[in-house]
């Protein structure tokens, strides 16, 4: 049957009704507050790709907050991946346009049939803050939502240079927050969401924000930030908990030395506005390799008036639900692609760890790993320590500030993925982004990190995506197909240890915890995305 137009929305007084979905034999219809979108039917799954969510931010929208997209007559077809963000090409991006209209939404539901509410999951992509898209093969939803009877929906936002360039003090109105702007992209789909998802069978009262690396590290931001709250029910952050943002000193020395890449003074900064998308991409990647550290979210006095996490976990989000966790050994995906590191021995494990710890400390903690780990090799504890020290440590803390903050009614339950994969030998142990294909239900997509199908990974995905779900729907990943998972205290610090068989354990990693409670929480870095 043919939708109604838009126009034929409109009710008496001219309020436009909420939007609804109608649909052909073979391709859904939806409205939406922008107007009517006609996607695909597969797998028994309705999908909708490259929806708008927000307007270009091309030419006169850079580095400024995100605008509404604009609306439309007629129906578009939303049958592929819209652009993706502008970025350095990488195995993080899809083969893609990269461009700066780039705010766009895919959305996976059993049916598009209004008044369903079904529970939403809304996914933000890892790359840290300078790479990725939401159209990554892993991120597929087709089999979450016909598992679960759920809503999936991923997002493309802007990043690095386009997304957390701190223009304030040069161009003054109009960019007091361009130093965020990425972070306000994730506000502006969450409100999309709100508004527009009954339309595809959800329910706008129970979203659930949920990423992995760069993407915890997005849900930590939305947990802090005042322009977040109340737009999602629950969260997940997996292995990116982000408790530290940037300085405004820091952002103003990118920046400057972005004007001076491309030789632009202070005084005409504006014409930062006009510089063309490859160029400035360039110009950021030299000003990153020189000093070290990235365009990410700053401490801005608009977005952000204080660190996420530091020195406390925030009041606002003290009672959303929150799950995070890290796997055992996530530097064993960055720091593996080395080939000498799986020949070391223990002096080059000690001259390796120079790098994260202090020259004093390297012997005991050594020590420490060993004792805690006596059958593992230099190699693996290599992998452990210096996981514990940009990863584990920092979810550590962020569960401790919730418990702190809330005390026995803490909703937080946290995990660590600690089942060794047998791809490539398992010489790569519980690597960074194993979660994945368990908690996507997309293991036949990646091979390459849990090795062929089998009874194990079967296993797997049953408890981490039963698990995801459960939290979906309830805001307690607890299911009959887990040992009984109780919330995190810092009395007893119970965790969910996915392996097979999983297992409920308290405080797993004493040693090592108490190792690392020393040292103060990291920001992200180069090689711990």
């Amino acid at each position: 049957m043919e939708g109604i137009s838009r126009r034929g929305a409109l009710a008496a007084g001219g309020l436009l009704l909420a939007p609804h979905a109608v649909w052909a034999a073979e391709e859904p219809v939806v409205e939406t507050t922008e107007g009517r979108y006609r996607g695909r039917s597969a797998g028994g799954v309705q999908v909708f790709k490259g929806i708008r969510y927000g307007a270009t931010t091309a030419g006169a929208g850079r580095f400024r907050p995100p605008r509404p997209a604009e609306t439309f007559a007629g129906v578009r077809d939303a049958f592929d991946y819209g652009d993706q963000a502008p970025q350095v090409r990488s195995a993080l991006a899809d083969p893609g346009p990269m461009t700066e209209d780039c705010l766009r939404i895919n959305v996976w539901t059993p049916a598009a049939t209004a008044g369903a509410k079904r529970p939403v999951l809304l996914w933000f992509h890892g790359g840290g803050f300078e790479a990725g898209s939401g159209s990554a093969g892993i991120y597929d939803g087709t089999n979450m939502a016909r598992r679960g009877d759920v809503v999936v929906a991923t997002i493309n936002h802007r990043l690095n240079v386009f997304g957390h360039c701190d223009v304030s003090g040069l161009l003054g109105a109009g960019f007091e927050r361009s130093g965020n702007v990425g972070y306000l992209d994730l506000v502006a789909a969450m409100r999309w969401v709100r508004a527009n998802i009954a339309a595809f069978g959800g329910d706008p009262a129970n979203v659930m924000i949920y990423g992995q690396s760069g993407g915890g590290r997005k849900v930590s931001l939305c947990f802090a930030g005042a322009d977040a709250e109340g737009l999602f029910a629950k969260g997940v952050v997996q292995s990116g908990s982000h408790l530290l943002i940037q300085t405004p000193e820091q952002s103003q020395a990118l920046t400057s030395a972005l004007l001076k890449a491309l030789d632009i003074a202070p005084a005409n900064a504006r014409a930062l506005l006009d510089v063309p998308q490859e160029a400035l991409t360039a110009a950021q990647r030299g000003v990153v390799a020189q000093a070290g550290y990235r365009f990410e979210p700053v401490l801005d006095g608009a977005s952000f008036t204080a660190h996420p996490f530091v020195p406390g976990a925030p009041r606002r989000t003290a009672q959303v639900p929150m799950m995070l966790g890290t796997t055992r050994t996530e530097l064993s995906n960055q720091l593996g692609r080395d080939p000498a590191v799986y020949t070391m021995d223990d002096a080059g494990l000690n001259a390796r760890l120079r790098s994260f710890l202090p020259a004093a400390d390297v012997d005991a903690a050594v020590a420490a790993f060993k004792a805690a780990n006596p059958k593992a090799s230099p190699t693996e504890l290599f992998f452990l320590i210096t996981s514990w020290r940009t990863y584990i440590l920092n979810a550590t803390l962020m569960a401790e500030g919730r418990d702190a903050l809330n005390g026995r009614r803490n909703p937080t339950w946290m995990y660590q993925v600690t089942w060794v994969s047998p791809a490539e030998g398992g010489r790569r142990f519980s690597q960074h982004t194993l979660d994945l294909p368990f908690m996507f239900d997309n293991v036949a997509k990646a091979p390459h990190l849990t090795g062929p199908e089998s009874e194990a990974t079967h296993a797997m995905t049953e408890a981490m995506a039963g698990a995801w779900l459960a939290f979906a729907r309830t805001g307690d990943p607890n299911h009959k197909g887990l040992p009984a998972w109780p919330t995190y205290d810092a009395a007893q610090r119970r965790v969910m240890l996915f392996d097979t068989p999983p297992r409920t354990v308290a405080d797993p990693f004493r040693d090592e915890r108490l190792f690392m409670a020393r040292y103060p929480p990291v920001r992200a870095t180069a090689r711990s995305e």
